[in-house]
């Protein structure tokens, strides 16, 4: 049976395409605020408790972008000069337009470990970075080694979660060398709704923790970092001069509250639905994705010989936006305004257009 179209695209290219529903601009409307810079919104305090009590810590900060947030929560643990160790995919390092660097000073190292979603394997981590050399004082030669940034669920891996048990021996061996960790929890509510593993269990595996509002559950605009009180007070000024002080910000807070009342277990909708899409464009080209793989709300899809703008292009043609990761990437990603029949369409589209272009 063909799918009827909308009348409108199915827009997949990312989650942050989400607009705010009529109750979350109805919160916005009612919330009561303040000058932020100050500290004197009463809607953004609570929200940066609430965020902090979720993730197990003592204190949060609301930024109005992840990439400024995991900027802040890095500097934290790494003063410039020193070393960030993150995975060669990582969003902190690929995604960020170097910020870490050009505004921090901080020095990164990359590791691989031969897996392909991204997800961190201690063990090779340490064939990769032996131990005596993540350590804060590496001596007159060599960078010290101050942190190691974790993202979960991971982008461009397509979504994994990553394994609790490699995140817990990860913490352990970072502890041991006195190396902190930094947690890109962007979409952390996903690796939470996925695998039921409470939030402040991952959170309290990490140094300094952001989260973001504006992706799958919904927000116009937000993330917040949590960390120490001490940390979270240093945060506040590193916020500023990065340019990142707002005003009667209550007002974005009051939908990212909305969205932690009402969107949050519906991430399971979405992951149901990438799972649909991807067992479909499988069905049809059984080297594209392996469903099985996914994990959460994005699917990455091999388009083989054929650049990935070209899938990109075709699909866009019959009213189907997807984005190009790569030269045989595409990502395809479920959110909060792609329901059923949305999904219908993108599971006739996407396999038609992989098939005839394979």
């Amino acid at each position: 049976m063909t799918a009827e179209p909308s009348g409108r695209p199915v827009d997949l290219r990312s989650d942050t395409l989400t607009r705010p529903t009529r109750a979350m601009r109805e919160a916005m409307v009612e919330a009561e605020v303040g000058d932020d810079v100050y500290a004197e919104d009463p809607t953004l305090a609570a929200l940066e408790r609430r965020v902090a009590n979720l993730l197990g810590h003592e204190a949060g900060l609301f930024f109005p972008s992840g990439s400024m947030a995991n900027m802040v929560g890095v500097r934290l643990l790494v003063e410039p000069g020193q070393e960030l160790l993150a995975d060669i995919t990582s969003h902190v390092l690929r995604a960020e337009l170097g910020g870490h660097s050009a505004l921090g000073g901080v020095s990164s190292r990359t590791w691989s470990d031969g897996v392909a979603d991204g997800t961190n394997r201690p063990r090779r981590l340490e064939a990769a970075v032996p131990l005596q050399l993540m350590a804060p004082d590496a001596g007159p030669y060599l960078v010290s080694t101050a942190a190691v940034a974790v993202e979960n669920t991971h982008n461009f891996g397509g979504g994994t979660v990553q394994p609790l048990p490699e995140l817990e021996k990860l913490r352990e061996g970072t502890a041991a060398a006195g190396v902190a960790v930094h947690l890109d929890g962007a979409r952390l509510w996903n690796a939470h709704v996925a695998t039921g593993t409470p939030l402040d269990v991952y959170g309290r595996l990490a140094d300094t923790a952001s989260v973001c509002l504006s992706k799958g559950l919904g927000a116009p605009v937000g993330s917040v970092l949590v960390a120490s009180e001490e940390r979270i007070a240093r945060a506040r000024v590193l916020r500023k001069r990065y340019g990142g002080g707002m005003r009667q910000a209550g007002v974005l807070a009051a939908a990212c509250l909305h969205a932690l009342d009402h969107h949050v277990d519906r991430l399971a909708e979405d992951h149901r639905r990438a799972r649909r899409i991807a067992e479909a464009c499988h069905a049809a080209v059984p080297g594209s994705v392996d469903p099985h793989e996914v994990e959460t709300n994005i699917v990455v899809l091999d388009t083989g010989d054929r650049p990935g703008a070209d899938v990109v292009a075709a699909a866009a043609e019959r009213g189907v936006r997807v984005s190009s990761l790569g030269p045989r990437m595409v990502r395809v990603v479920t959110h909060l305004d792609v329901d059923d029949a949305d999904t219908d369409v993108a599971c006739e589209v996407l396999p038609d257009v992989l098939a005839r272009l394979s």
